[in-house]
């Protein structure tokens, strides 16, 4: 499944909101989260860039298909 291209920072912390993680801080446009032990830094922007959402992703052990699940 391809990576969504219209993800704001909002919308990408309620997806992981819906997965599990949550909000640890936040510092400027930059929002924290964590579940667990895995810990993930999202921006908060108006939109995401597909790399930068991909490594999101990565770090946070995400599957494209369970983030597009949880939008």
């Amino acid at each position: 499944m391809k990576l969504p291209r219209d993800v704001s920072g909002s919308k990408a912390v309620r997806a992981l909101r819906r997965l599990g993680f949550a909000v640890t801080r936040q510092d400027g446009s930059h929002i924290r989260m964590s579940k667990g032990a895995v810990h993930v830094t999202v921006p908060n922007h108006r939109e995401i860039l597909p790399k930068t959402l991909q490594s999101v992703l990565r770090q946070a052990g995400v599957s494209v298909e369970e983030f597009v699940d949880a939008r």
